[in-house]
């Protein structure tokens, strides 16, 4: 142990000496410098005391370094302080757009799940993709959505869905690359590795045969895997798939009376219906409520959910190939089934303008028509499409084509049926007064013409007369901003909002006066089945692992 280390540990020792080294008298003139005494001991040979001066004067200057550094360090400590104070970002409860925190609370609800989660789910419909990136906080029982980016794929000669990109599977799942990049602008780094993505294919993809599909789901797989950070959940729970019909509208159910608050509450509200319209197929889900001792007969109709401990038994159907697209393309082909049935072999009618009375009047339009693959006419199909002249019954006759695809006279297995032989539980008979959301091209067509987020089935039946009229009877959407471009721009609106009536009124017989909600969002939320499939993916067991360390 040095002498020096032993001043520092005895702090008395160098103190008094350093008291009688100041009294100590010499015959050589005086001097204040204390280096100077210490060479006079040194020549007395005193060099003990040598050594012990040395220690005195450090301890001297260490005094006095200490108090600088002491005041200094007080200042920049009381600075640090007050920045730290008055940060934004101090506070994790306020702090306004923070990543890892919510103004919600400062803990989750369970310890076992991080306070903040995201989830990715892109819907590969029939006429485009779309990317929704949901941020949750678990500050409850039941994981509340704080937020959701969405984007969809541009529109592209020959159509933006996986399924128009035919035997090009690379091209299909390069399709995806602008959606991931507003995944990748809007999860934070750090909680990429734990925020999974999922995708899936709808009606659109299932048409296109399950070589090719099969093809494209692989391709979009290896490239979310090996080009993004975002673990995709497994094959094994659907990571990437075609969905089923019957998921598809059950996400939609959970999705709408999530953001409704009917579920995943402890009230137990009454939950309401939904119709999804999509290109390819649609949905209805609702929740019959029987008379006892009557119930929901078994089948593929019936679906047992739980969701935030509460039990729902509900009704459920898909009805693939009654979508809008695959809608026109029925109502066209019944034309022409008609005009070729007519005029036999003679073929001289495909060179002039079929009158359609689902196409407004004065309008025309080039219409692709998919047959049998052995039709006389050919699998394909190109016509071009006249509509009637104004002030004809042009929405009764088109409504009367709508009627019949649907095929009321369909052989009914189980009653009651709703339309092309499928058992449904009457409405009017055990969900006559509880909401009902129709959504997707429900509103897409209806919103844009001055339609009130509510209306009844009568109301849709004038708006339609009026649409089919012609422009003359126009002018009432005049003041409705854009309305007059969107009807000019679409040849088969009178056709559209023919078959959405008459899916509703003849296929699954609600009145006319039963009113009926539209909504494209709630609380900024966009409606649809996506959000109901991504909130099981928050939950364990649900197909995927971080790729690295969980965020907590």
């Amino acid at each position: 142990m040095s002498f020096e280390t032993t001043i520092n540990t005895s702090t008395s020792t160098p103190l008094d000496s350093r008291s009688s080294l100041r009294r100590k008298p010499t015959t050589r003139k005086r001097t204040n410098r204390k280096e100077k005494r210490l060479e006079i001991l040194a020549r007395r040979g005193d060099q003990s005391l040598l050594e012990l001066g040395k220690g005195c004067l450090a301890v001297v200057m260490t005094q006095s370094q200490r108090t600088r550094y002491l005041k200094t360090g007080g200042v920049l400590a009381l600075l640090l302080f007050f920045i730290y104070i008055l940060s934004p970002s101090s506070n994790p409860s306020t702090s306004i757009g923070s990543h890892t925190t919510t103004s919600k609370c400062t803990k989750p609800h369970h310890p076992s799940k991080p306070l903040i989660q995201y989830a990715l789910m892109i819907d590969a419909g029939s006429t485009g993709s779309r990317i929704h990136v949901y941020r949750f906080n678990n500050c409850g029982p039941t994981p509340e959505l704080e937020h959701e980016e969405f984007k969809m794929t541009e529109k592209r000669k020959g159509g933006a869905g996986l399924s128009s990109y035919g035997g090009d599977a690379e091209g299909a799942a390069k399709s995806l690359d602008p959606l991931m990049q507003v995944a990748l602008d809007t999860v934070p780094e750090e909680y990429r590795s734990c925020s999974p993505v999922a995708v899936k294919a709808t009606a659109g993809l299932r048409m296109l045969g399950p070589e090719l599909s099969q093809k494209i789901l692989e391709a979009v797989r290896h490239r979310l895997e090996t080009v993004y950070p975002f673990p995709v959940v497994s094959k094994e729970q659907g990571g990437v798939e075609i969905m089923d019909g019957k998921d598809e509208g059950v996400y939609a159910w959970i999705t709408t009376n999530y953001l409704l608050g009917n579920i995943g509450s402890p009230e137990q509200n009454p939950t309401a219906a939904i119709f999804d319209l999509g290109g390819g197929s649609t949905q209805i889900v609702f929740e019959p409520m029987f008379k006892v001792p009557d119930q929901m007969e078994d089948g593929d109709h019936k679906y047992e959910l739980t969701f935030g401990g509460r039990k729902f038994t509900l009704y459920q159907h898909s009805h693939l190939g009654y979508g809008l697209m695959a809608a026109r393309n029925a109502v066209h082909k019944a034309i022409v089934e008609t005009m070729h049935t007519s005029n036999g072999e003679d073929r001289s009618w495909l060179s002039d303008p079929i009158i359609n009375p689902c196409v407004g009047p004065g309008m025309e339009a080039a219409v692709n028509v998919t047959l049998a693959e052995d039709h006389p006419l050919g699998a394909k199909l190109q016509v071009k499409m006249v509509g009637p002249k104004e002030g004809s019954s042009a929405a009764a006759q088109c409504r009367s084509i709508a009627d019949k695809i649907l095929r009321k006279d369909a052989e009914c297995a189980l009653k009651p049926c709703s339309f092309n032989g499928i058992h449904q539980p009457s409405l009017a008979k055990t969900f006559a007064r509880e909401d009902v959301y129709i959504f997707s091209y429900f509103y897409d067509r209806t919103a844009p013409l001055g339609m009130p987020d509510s209306f009844t089935l009568r109301d849709l039946q004038h708006l339609t007369s009026t649409v089919c009229s012609g422009e003359g009877s126009w002018g009432v959407f005049s003041g409705i901003a854009d309305a007059l471009e969107e009807l000019k721009g679409r040849p088969e609106y009178c056709l559209d909002l023919n078959f959405m009536l008459s899916l509703l009124h003849h296929g699954y017989e609600m009145p006319l006066d039963r009113e009926v909600k539209t909504a494209k969002k709630i609380d900024g939320n966009e409606l649809g089945w996506c959000l109901g499939a991504s909130l099981p993916l928050l939950s364990k067991d649900s197909g995927w692992q971080c790729r690295v360390k969980q965020i907590t």
